[in-house]
């Protein structure tokens, strides 16, 4: 296109109005990003005078929120496809860009890596907002900022010192990065009297701090002040407004509030602080805001780069206390606040008496406060949203070929984790072991071992899918194993429908899986509780624990290196997982069932990864050879064997393929080697007839997996081993997901065994 005719196409297109999709919850969910959603839309909007937008809405719960009708697609925040399914959407909706509100809990996944399936997928520009900016992130939170700004055309923070965190710690250029102010409303500067009748604190000297109340906002900083305050300014009044966070709540209830409302009583300040235990509108908070002669915000972590409430007071002009955390040590600059230090009581109890003693030095600090804050009306926000969006449209070029399909990510066709058949198959005792065509068969009762791994899976769904019912789940299977365990640490092996048990010991196998599930609900539970319970089951079981068979060893190191990723200094479980791993690592492969090699090596790779053991890891790339060379056939797995596990009469098991799933992607997870991923692939497609018969094992409509594969076809009865062998691998399928989409189903067209020469693989650690 020649020059001229560029540069009017360029002006015609910042010129045109806009069409703008924005990403983030929403009113009426009560968070603050949906607040903020609602306010940035609305506002660019209104600037513009005809800018058109919609809602791409997340929801933290099924049943979503009665929305309004400018929410166009809802999205399950923890159901990966809803992404992909939302970017198709956005895609061919005509829009001219997108603008996503990136907080991590707002998205499901580790660190909430699920939004990189939206954003990959996408074809338009994309403006992200970021609401949050660590400054020492853990790996994963660091890996998750980076990848959404390597897929963002532009990225808007609310702090300058942001700016420089994203170009020193994430190696982001500040190029890309904008600085747009928290928006506020655009309200008078007023006297604070004006609306102090409204709450019933006339004549008295306000305090206020809002938001949704958790142990991080250190309320108890301030309350611990005020006894000194009111002996000096009696007719204090100190607000706190604002909810328990809900998750908070959910998982411990109103436990912060009523620690602060029982310090209050303590101190005798009932007469002089007032919680107001709810999520009020934009219109109560500016009037509370308004009411208030100090506003504080008492936070306890530096790393917080943005806050919205205390944008509100600066913009309403407030005088502040706060904390040196980062958003406040940048906005409180030039006299427009007062900083003392983190948890120090008495520093913020001179700090109050000293602006609240200074009426002349508290007026001048609100008037500073107030010319700020006319940068940050909605409206001044909105215009410069509106530069970055055009910027964005300018420099966004629609991208064709083999660029265009390095950035799309493919779908991956995995299953929705689907917890029916174990639902089935659970009553108020434990998961019943068998079933004849998919319904509970009574008659064999209960197995011990099957309510180990029951309880890892549901863990391990409730982390992904955040499903209260998967929760209920596993406290179920670990009130079961509290029940099997006898005195000495062992664990009964099963129980008949009748509630008795029928052995009074165990096997071996039956102790390996009980501590494996054990230290994954010590690694995975959300709960103290349930966290408590298997610690001590756990403890109980390996003191003086004494296992001789391979395969239970397996599964006792995935325990014990479950238990060190929580508790990495416990030097006898270290001890433990050292002494079976050695033994494991120089046992001999022949022999062996596919399944039993393929724990093994799962463990080998666990071990190695707590321990960094080359020999460990050696030994688990040599398994997994052995398992290629034998079972792996021209482009599917045949675990019947060819002749080489006769006893076995030409079956397959799921546990043959779903434990092969695990073992290959932890060796994935180890080397960062591509064949892994195809082969785990490989493992998987086994259950959808990707097998010497062409059989689909799994069904979809059920969420139930058939026992296994014999000469004549399939196995029709669907127990309760089968379906969590497969629940396994389509949640460790799930969760690398997260890290990058799997390679789509192939012939692996390689020479499997001859790609493990020694030495050849590299030196990791992941």
């Amino acid at each position: 296109m020649p020059l001229q005719k560029m540069k009017r196409f360029e002006t015609l297109r910042s010129a045109a109005p806009l069409s703008i999709y924005y990403v983030g919850s929403y009113v009426p969910r009560r968070c603050g990003i949906a607040t903020f959603t609602y306010d940035l839309a609305h506002a660019v909007s209104r600037v513009s005078g005809r800018t058109a937008f919609r809602i791409i809405a997340v929801n933290n719960r099924a049943e979503g929120y009665d929305y309004p009708e400018e929410v166009a697609f809802e999205i399950d925040q923890n159901r990966v496809d809803d992404y992909r399914l939302a970017a198709e959407y956005v895609n061919f909706s005509g829009v001219d860009a997108v603008c996503l509100q990136h907080e991590f809990g707002l998205f499901g996944g580790p660190e909430g890596s699920h939004i990189r399936q939206f954003l990959g997928n996408l074809s338009k520009p994309v403006v992200s907002t970021f609401h949050t900016v660590l400054q020492e992130p853990p790996a994963g939170y660091r890996k998750s900022l980076c990848e959404v700004a390597d897929l963002s055309d532009a990225i808007v923070v609310m702090s300058r010192r942001a700016v420089g965190i994203l170009e020193e710690v994430y190696g982001i250029s500040p190029e890309k990065v904008h600085f747009i102010h928290h928006g506020v409303p655009d309200v008078p500067f007023v006297d604070s009297n004006f609306y102090k009748d409204l709450f019933q604190v006339e004549g008295r000297l306000v305090l206020l701090t809002f938001g949704l109340l958790n142990p991080n906002k250190g309320i108890e900083t301030v309350i611990k002040a005020l006894p000194e305050v009111v002996r000096k300014f009696p007719n204090i009044a100190y607000i706190v407004l604002g909810a328990t966070h809900p998750e908070i709540k959910k998982m411990h209830g109103e436990e912060y509030r009523i620690s602060l409302q029982r310090r209050v009583i303590r101190l005798g300040l009932e007469n002089h602080v007032f919680f107001h235990n709810r999520f009020v509108s934009i219109r109560e908070l500016c009037e509370f805001i308004g009411a208030s002669d100090v506003y504080i915000t008492p936070y306890l972590s530096r790393e917080q780069i943005t806050s919205g409430t205390l944008a509100y007071a600066i913009g309403m002009g407030k005088a502040v206390v706060s904390t040196p955390y980062c958003y406040a040590a940048e906005m409180l600059q030039d006299g427009r606040g007062e900083l003392v230090d983190f948890g120090d009581f008495k520093g913020m109890a001179a700090a109050l008496i000293r602006i609240i003693g200074n009426d002349i030095e508290r007026h001048n600090m609100r008037k500073r406060a107030y010319r700020l804050g006319r940068q940050m009306t909605w409206e001044s926000v909105g215009r410069e949203y509106i530069k970055v969006f055009r910027k964005a449209l300018q420099f966004h070029r629609p991208q064709e070929g083999e660029l265009f399909q390095a950035r799309i990510l493919p779908p991956d066709p995995l299953p929705e984790i689907n917890l029916n058949q174990i639902l089935r198959l659970t009553d108020d005792t434990g998961i019943i072991r068998y079933s004849l065509y998919g319904i509970p068969d009574r008659k064999h009762g209960y197995s011990t071992g099957d309510a180990a791994i029951a309880m890892i899976v549901a863990l391990k769904a409730y982390r992904l899918l955040r499903e209260e019912e998967h929760l209920r789940l596993a406290n179920l299977y670990l009130s079961f194993l509290r029940y099997a365990q006898t005195e000495e640490g062992r664990f009964r092996k099963s129980m008949s429908y009748a509630r008795q048990f029928t052995e009074e010991e165990t096997d071996e196998d039956t102790l390996g899986k009980s501590v494996w599930g054990l230290g994954c609900a010590i690694c995975l539970s959300p709960s103290e509780d349930m966290r408590n319970l298997a610690r001590e089951l756990f403890e109980r079981s390996v003191a003086g624990l004494r296992i001789d068979a391979p395969l239970a060893k397996a599964y006792a190191i995935l325990g014990f290196s479950s238990f060190l990723h929580k508790y990495s200094g416990a030097t006898a479980i270290r001890r433990s997982l050292q002494c079976m791993a050695d033994e494991l690592a120089g046992a001999e492969t022949a022999g062996f069932q596919p399944f039993e090699l393929a724990k093994i090596s799962q463990a080998l790779i666990s071990a190695h990864t707590v321990l960094e053991n080359v020999n460990y890891k050696n030994a688990a790339i040599a398994c997994l050879d052995f398992i290629c060379r034998t079972f792996y056939v021209t482009d599917y797995f045949d675990f019947s064997g060819n002749g080489n596990l006769t006893e076995r009469e030409d079956l397959e098991f799921p546990a043959d393929a779903g434990y092969l799933v695990e073992a290959f992607l932890a060796a994935y997870q180890m080397t960062r080697e591509k064949k892994f991923r195809e082969l785990a692939r490989a493992a998987f497609d086994w259950f959808f007839g990707r097998n010497r018969i062409g059989a689909k094992l799994y069904d979809f409509s059920s969420g139930a997996c058939y026992d296994g594969l014999a000469p004549g076809g399939i196995n029709l009865n669907q127990g309760a081993e089968s379906t969590l062998t497969f629940l396994l691998a389509n949640l460790a399928m799930s969760e690398l997901e997260t890290s990058g989409p799997l390679p789509p189903p192939h012939q692996i067209g390689v020479s499997i065994s001859g790609d493990f020469p020694a030495g050849a693989m590299p030196e990791e650690k992941i």
